[in-house]
């Protein structure tokens, strides 16, 4: 052996997944400080690239190359075989000659088509350059937050994409109304479609017995699809004309309007936002949208109630508050309307907007400006990472001409961006972190509210564990601050996720590790806990179409006791349209049989040392949140599972 020769002894690791193997060969260089190897390949007489496979390479280089900053890896096709992708979870570089092994993390597909895949353990740049090349920011539209400018799941490439192991949700008794367009001929009918569509769904059936009742809805504020609405409140609005003597016989012997509101049982629907947004046309029918105020009281008997509702926002002869002795069909009509345009912001704000749209910001400033080693990449990818593939297809089906939204709800496809504009003009960074957010909205001590008691509960155990995830990296706040890679992240997120809008409490910078712990514990609960309480209650909600409409077909009444209970079936959704939003929120509500549950981990850095402590520490927590949500669940007519960590899936899936 040459007196300058070096030998070095690659280990390439495939990962363990069923499909992670390849046929094809594989060839290494190393790249160091003075030079770098010949081209050497694996020899596959005797060793394979099968899942979970380590497989050796002995590199031997006629000069010396010096301390290894690179390997470069590629993939060729092996003659007669099909050629595979490869997913290659790590390469081990060490010296035959002894010392220490480096690591260069991989943990992604490669593919013959990406010719040369150079891994690094020193330079971020490169990575860093050629990610913002592929993933560049787009306008999703005017005034909303960006999106990643991809348009196909093939450009996303097979890191980025997944396939989703559906439940097979038996839909037959959905299909086959596309040709009815006519409205629902009686309640009977409609209770016949439900009758085949909720079988097991014991949550549904009790909304369906339900939905009318006063409690009921006030219950929904709280523990519905949309829980993030209501609000206490120690002054009436200006434009909802309500007195004392209006409301007294809703409200306690004895009291009065001023006094409910000094003990804090008065609480307010206000969905200001939708005022401007364009109506629909439906079946070649114009669709209408109100603008409501409700009011709402709690009880001494632990009960929320609507005591009024307002269809518009200005005040006037043609706009009546409606109350609960009005005659039934009027006030039942008013909550309905509010059930409307509650799903039009549920699904447009709570859901798309806040878990979605912010989620993908989250994702694409992460893939922009951290690379795979930084530690906030480590911890953030599993939660954002499935964000980009679920919102492109939601981009090109519904969202786009002949979706859902253009066929079958009441905001189409105009109303969309008209919606999400305006939610984005209202959108507080206080609203996305779940303690301000309660006592905020003063809903936090309400003994009813079971959102608001598992998503603190989550929420802290997920804080906890950020903050000890960012101790491991960041000794000091100076750490936080010098760390360049970290402030451009939160600039771009400031840019492209709150459009520079100073007014929305967004940080622009961090200064502090505690400022940082937050920032990505809201991350990471927006994207897995979040999701789950507004996506996977939808079905249970919204299968007694009456109790959410995606729609109306008459304009809101301006006047009392014209309406008859049956009317409100020429004034609800017609049976195409109910069946084809039943049919996507099917779609919708359920988990992938291969789901992964919030704080489950199987990236190589998550399996040994401080890390893998953290997350057992994280989960220990978590199955004891699952427990008592479990506990008490067992003691209620109606459970709250959604937030039971067991069923929070980890990311942005579906």
């Amino acid at each position: 052996m040459s007196a300058e020769m070096e030998v070095y002894e690659v280990t390439l690791r495939t990962s363990p997944t069923p499909r992670a193997g390849t046929y094809c060969m594989m060839r290494v260089t190393l790249i160091g400080v003075r030079g770098e190897s010949l081209p050497t390949s694996l020899d596959h007489e005797w060793q394979h690239l099968t899942p979970g496979s380590v497989c050796v390479i002995i590199v031997k280089t006629e000069k010396p190359v010096g301390p290894v900053l690179m390997v470069r890896l590629r993939l060729e096709s092996r003659p007669g075989f099909p050629d595979h992708d490869w997913h290659c979870q790590s390469v081990e570089v060490s010296a035959r000659a002894g010392g220490q092994a480096d690591v260069f993390p991989c943990n992604k597909w490669l593919r013959t088509s990406d010719g040369n895949i150079e891994l690094r353990n020193w330079s971020r740049i490169k990575e860093l350059q050629t990610k913002r090349q592929h993933f560049r920011w787009c306008v999703f539209a005017e005034g909303v937050p960006s999106c990643v400018d991809l348009s196909s799941l093939q450009a996303l490439g097979p890191n980025f994409s997944y396939t989703r192991k559906s439940p097979g949700m038996e839909m037959q008794y959905l299909r086959g109304f596309a040709e009815r367009i006519e409205a629902w001929s009686s309640f009977e009918e409609l209770r016949t479609l439900f009758t085949f569509n909720a079988r097991d769904n014991s949550t549904a059936k009790f909304v369906q017995a339900h939905w009318s009742e006063d409690s009921f809805f006030g219950y929904q504020c709280l523990n519905g699809c949309n829980p993030l609405v209501l609000k206490q409140i120690h002054s009436i609005p200006p434009n909802l004309p309500v007195t004392s003597d209006m409301l007294r016989p809703f409200l306690p012997e004895g009291s009065s309007l001023e006094l409910e509101m000094e003990r804090g049982t008065l609480f307010l629907l206000d969905y200001e936002v939708v005022e401007g947004v364009p109506a629909n046309k439906i079946n070649g029918k114009q669709q209408y949208l109100a603008v409501p105020l409700c009011l709402l009281h709690y009880s001494q008997q632990g009960e929320l109630k609507p005591i009024a509702i307002q269809l518009q926002q200005t005040p006037g002869p043609q706009n009546p508050v409606f109350v609960p002795s009005d005659p039934e069909p009027d006030w039942l009509l008013a909550k309905v309307w509010v059930r409307c345009v509650d799903f039009q912001c549920h699904q447009l704000i709570s859901h798309f907007l806040y878990t979605h749209l912010l989620g993908e910001v989250y994702c694409t400033a992460t893939l922009r400006q951290l690379p795979e080693v930084h530690p906030l990449y480590q911890v953030l990818m599993p939660h954002v990472r499935t964000t980009l593939q679920i919102n492109i297809l939601a981009r090109t089906s519904l969202l786009a001409p002949g979706g859902v939204f253009d066929k079958s709800i009441a905001c189409g496809l105009e109303g969309i961006t008209v919606l999400l504009r305006r939610g984005t003009e209202q959108l507080r960074y206080s609203a996305l972190c779940v303690p301000e957010d309660l006592s905020h909205r003063g809903v936090g001590a309400l003994p009813i509210n079971y959102y608001s008691q598992d998503a603190l509960r989550v929420w802290n155990a997920l804080h906890r564990f950020v903050v000890a995830w960012v101790e491991l990296y960041y000794p000091s706040d100076s750490n936080v601050q010098q760390d360049t890679e970290l402030q451009m992240w939160i600039q771009e997120i400031f840019t492209h996720g709150a459009l520079g809008q100073k007014c929305t409490g967004f940080p622009q910078a961090f200064q502090a590790k505690m400022e940082l712990s937050k920032f990505v514990t809201m991350v990471i609960f927006s994207c897995s806990a979040l999701h789950s309480a507004v996506n996977f209650s939808q079905l249970d909600f919204n299968l007694w179409m009456p109790n959410c409409p995606a729609a109306m077909s008459h304009p809101p009444p301006q006047a009392k006791g014209k309406l008859t209970r049956e009317d409100l079936l020429l004034i609800l959704p017609p049976v195409n349209v109910t069946c084809s939003v039943l049919t996507t929120l099917t779609l919708l509500s359920q988990p992938s049989l291969d789901y992964v549950p919030l704080g489950h981990y199987g990236e190589p850095h998550f399996s040994s040392g401080a890390p893998q402590r953290l997350v057992e520490a994280l989960q220990t927590e978590l199955r004891a949140i699952g427990n008592e949500i479990a506990e008490r669940n067992s003691k209620l007519v109606l459970p709250y599972p959604y937030l039971s960590p067991d069923h929070i899936e980890n990311c942005v899936a579906i």
